[in-house]
């Protein structure tokens, strides 16, 4: 995100500018001084002053005391140890990953905070869109208080779908949605009228992932559940190629398989089907799978290193095509990464006859509400940037915060 924002031509728009560049700053330092901001914005004391007046008395931002080297690098210059931050309680952003056998949601704070997360099962194959959109958002308004709510600032739909520039969805293959308006079915079942966007659940958890550990140069990011997304992101930046359909390595079809595509070789489906096989056991989830894996069960070990292989082969395709510094690994799946982790980077090196650069493979610090989380991170980044219609109002008043 960056730190200034572009200047327009006419007052109301340089405000609106200078309001949204204090936002986004304050933000991406979490805390900073009154100078250090003004520094920031590249504005006098005074100019800088009146934005900060504004954010105060509009209940956006707050002034703290310093603490710990803060606290003594200004009392060494000379200066009292008040630091501006954000109000977490100013606004919240939710967000909805509707899945293929669970829908997840998660709530954030301005400051993006994780406020409330949820998750529960469903058969979305087996529901209209119209009952998953409105479960998902009975799963987490029931869990916000009713000052979250009325403080609301955005909804984002997560799904494993190929996503249109305006937020329809064309076409769902394994969920069997086509040519349907998430964004419009969201707005007749939210409780209050705020922003929605929408987006393919790989790119979700990867703009999420983004907002937590900030961004290296390439990186490549897969969900694995019943399906595998990828996403791309490069300079901080989503990759979304010609048509929107960058990173979806899941649907590539794997010479010598039989047809098959990667997530059938590498998705929750194919493990649960081997592990069941192998045991005899029915009615077996990921978790008892995983369980057997890390006890060095000899027939959950089998079937992992299988999936090692499959993985490792996947990974130099996409490896060899965009050259990630960094891939993320997301969904139930991910968690089996860390056990095989040395065996899949044997099957890499034994892939390839020049001894590429092996990026980081690492597992997303909360793999399973990734797309929720970054769902939320959509309209977090939207309602600190210029698309806020609220920061550029006809009469120049800064929105006033809700009762609590």
């Amino acid at each position: 995100m960056n730190e200034t924002a572009s200047t327009g031509s006419s007052p109301r728009r340089i405000r609106q500018n200078n309001i949204v560049a204090a936002l986004q700053t304050i933000y991406s330092h979490r805390s900073m001084s009154r100078a250090d901001l003004a520094r920031k914005l590249g504005m006098n004391r005074s100019s800088s002053g009146e934005i900060v007046a504004e954010l105060v008395e509009g209940g956006f931002v707050q002034e703290s005391e310093a603490s710990g080297k803060q606290r003594s690098d200004h009392a060494r210059l000379g200066r009292p140890g008040i630091m501006l931050e954000l109000v977490p309680d100013a606004a919240f952003f939710v967000g909805i990953e509707i899945g293929v056998e669970h829908i997840s949601a998660a709530v954030i704070d301005l400051s993006a905070e994780v406020r409330v997360c949820r998750k529960m099962a469903f058969d979305t194959p087996a529901s209209t869109v119209e009952q998953a959109v409105a479960e998902g958002v009975e799963l987490i308004v029931g869990a916000m208080s009713k000052g979250m709510i009325r403080r609301c600032k955005g909804l984002g739909i997560s799904a494993p779908a190929h996503v249109r520039p305006d937020g329809s969805v064309s076409l769902a293959p394994i969920i069997g949605w086509r040519d349907v308006s998430l964004k419009d079915i969201g707005r007749q079942v939210f409780p209050v009228d705020v922003p929605i966007l929408v987006e393919n659940d790989a790119n979700a958890f990867a703009i999420g992932d983004s907002y937590r550990h900030g961004s290296t140069r390439v990186t490549l990011f897969l969900t694995m559940e019943t399906g595998v997304g990828g996403g791309i992101m490069i300079d901080g930046k989503l990759f979304r190629g010609g048509h929107g359909l960058a990173g979806e390595i899941g649907h590539t079809l794997v010479p010598g398989s039989g047809g098959q595509k990667f997530e059938q070789l590498i998705g929750r489906e194919v493990l649960i089907r081997q592990y069941e096989a192998a045991t005899g056991r029915k009615s077996t989830d990921i978790q008892d799978f995983l369980a057997d894996v890390r006890d060095r069960v000899p027939d959950a070990v089998n079937i992992a290193e299988t999936w090692s292989k499959h993985l490792a082969y996947a990974l130099l395709q996409a490896c060899r095509l965009i050259d990630p510094d960094r891939i993320v690994l997301g969904g139930s799946v991910a968690s089996l990464y860390p056990m095989v982790a040395a065996r899949v980077a044997v099957h890499m090196s034994e892939g390839q006859n020049i001894p590429f650069p092996t990026p980081k493979i690492v597992v997303d610090d909360d793999a399973e509400f990734g797309s929720a989380f970054g769902a939320a991170c959509m309209l977090h980044q939207r309602f600190l940037s210029l698309e806020n219609e609220e920061f550029g109002s006809e009469d120049g008043s800064l929105p006033r915060l809700a009762a609590t």
